[in-house]
């Protein structure tokens, strides 16, 4: 019995250092970019290494040590002043997957088997000049469902901005694919056409379903992207990104719902210990913060309430959105948290008529014409502006406005204007000629222009190319104003002028005619 007890014991011993190993390696400054630490290049302290946990600074000999256990990847927090290495699709390598056995059997494949814990992983990181002001690609889901759809990304997004090495780097925030992780790889070659490196978020989209767990459904993108909880610093910003997707397995109601587990929110809060409170701290997510479960978004708030600058982006809605996130909502700051919902790359999941681009028009439900983000970053200050795919860099804003009306003192018709990128704390005005500016009032209506592409598909005959577009829903960002038929007969000319929240002003103009009714 005792023979027994002790080879019970040795067994279940054995057991927990198995499963309860520790990592360690150096962080080092990679002059010549081949990944080993080599003479002359010096060691790198006080950097932040994570687990996807616990996050550690590396010491005066440039080491960290770390637990790991069975399915763990270890990565470096790129601190400002440095890059880490891309590979020759553009995706950054900031990290060493630990999965000895590999990833389950699975209908898309995982991560193979990593083996035995190497002695040592190290990371080297680039010297580099980083300035304080930078821009970036931000990306809302691309969501391809088969090739056809990768060709419409590559032709209507990527096309238009290859080589763009005025960004720093991009971001995906969500849903690279349509269920079918077999797409990363088509998805990476459109992606690296941009010419600078990419960052992705994980979306509800790119998991794998045939899992046991929510930290399984990561398998696949894993395999192809690494970590998707993760962190970096580029100049006076400490990014963070962030997987709130929960999924909630085979069988249940709801696939997946929106929300983040205690590890997740235990890394947030460990890598914010090493980042100064005058830093600007952007979240990146796939759903929107306020649609994650309350007691998730509450711990994050409480985490981030002694950080003066906050900002926020996500994807998910296939519309855009300013949302100004208060005390009501359970934030703990005086100013109000900034959530920039993004809008799409896929638009209305590429549907609707075909454009000069040759793919489909894909117009959102708010009436917001698909395109991309851009977000500035002055220090610890941003700054966000969107643009339309195949439109002029100035086209901000969307016009509805009749074509003729009647002569009449008191006008019966109105015009709208959809301010793609408008929120709360933007004015529109208009003026006709050179007369006065007047303020439009801000409505929630469906957009008039979006409307009508519905209408028109369903009164056709035959029947268009290519997918319905999807029904109109109200908007956050259109405005209202009388148009102005007590003027001479003739042409007229309306001019259109938005003041942002960022003090930018934008500028359109659309024509109208005057006429007397003739009965």
């Amino acid at each position: 019995m005792k023979k027994l007890f002790w080879l019970c014991l040795i067994i279940n011993l054995c057991t927990q250092v198995v499963h309860a190993q520790t990592a360690k390696g150096i962080v080092f400054e990679d002059i010549n970019r081949n990944g080993k630490k080599d003479k002359g290049e010096k060691i790198l302290s006080d950097v932040a290494v994570s687990n996807g946990v616990d996050v550690v600074l590396t010491n005066s000999k440039g080491e960290y040590i770390l637990p790991v256990g069975e399915d763990n990847i270890l990565f470096v927090i790129k601190p400002a002043g440095y890059q880490v290495s891309v590979d020759e699709d553009n995706l950054p390598r900031y990290y060493y997957i630990h999965k000895p056995n590999g990833s389950p059997k699975l209908k898309f494949k995982g991560v193979e088997a990593t083996g035995s814990l190497p002695k040592s992983i190290d990371f080297g990181l680039i010297p580099v000049v980083e300035k304080d002001e930078f821009q970036i690609l931000v990306f809302g889901d691309p969501q391809v469902y088969n090739q056809k759809e990768v060709e419409y990304f590559e032709n209507g997004v990527i096309a238009l901005l290859k080589n763009s090495t005025q960004y720093e780097f991009g971001i995906s925030l969500g849903d690279l694919v349509g269920n079918k992780p077999n797409l990363f790889k088509p998805y990476i070659q459109a992606i690296k056409q941009v010419g600078i490196p990419w960052y992705q978020v994980m979306g509800n989209h790119d998991m794998n379903f045939d899992v046991t767990s929510d930290t399984l459904s990561d398998e696949s993108f894993e395999a192809h992207f690494g970590p998707n909880n993760y962190a970096f610093n580029h100049g006076k910003v400490h990014f963070i990104v962030l997987d709130n997707i929960l999924y909630q397995g085979k069988g249940a109601k709801k696939p997946y719902i929106g929300g983040l587990r205690k590890d997740q929110l235990d890394f947030v809060e460990n890598t914010l210990k090493y980042v100064p409170k005058d830093r600007l701290i952007v979240i990146n997510t796939h759903i929107p913060l306020l649609s994650m479960r309350k007691e998730d978004s509450q711990r994050l708030f409480s985490i981030l309430k002694d950080f003066p600058n906050t900002f926020s982006m996500s994807a998910h809605t296939h519309i855009q959105k300013q949302v100004f996130i208060g005390q009501e909502q359970g934030w703990q700051q005086s100013i109000p948290h900034h959530h920039y919902n993004v809008g799409t790359t896929s638009g209305n999941w590429y549907s609707g008529e075909f454009n000069e681009l040759g793919v489909p028009a894909a117009t959102m439900a708010d009436g917001t014409l698909k395109g991309w983000a851009v977000a500035t970053f002055k220090g610890n200050q941003y700054e966000v502006d969107y643009y339309v795919s195949g439109k002029p860099s100035d086209f901000k804003m969307n016009v509805f406005l009749p074509k003729v009306v009647q002569k009449k003192k008191k006008p019966k018709t109105s015009v709208y204007v959809n301010y793609f990128l408008g929120g709360e704390k933007d004015t529109v005005y208009y003026r006709v000629g050179e007369g006065k500016w007047q303020k439009m009032k801000k409505t929630e209506i469906q957009d008039p222009h979006h409307l009508l592409s519905v209408m028109k598909w369903d009164t056709a005959d035959p029947m268009p190319k290519g997918e319905r577009p999807g029904d109109p829903n109200l908007s956050s960002h259109i405005w209202k104003a009388p148009v102005p038929s007590d003027l001479p007969v003739g042409e007229h000319t309306m001019e259109f002028r938005v003041n942002d929240m960022f003090g930018r002003k934008f500028y359109s103009t659309a024509t109208y005619r005057i006429e007397s009714r003739q009965d």
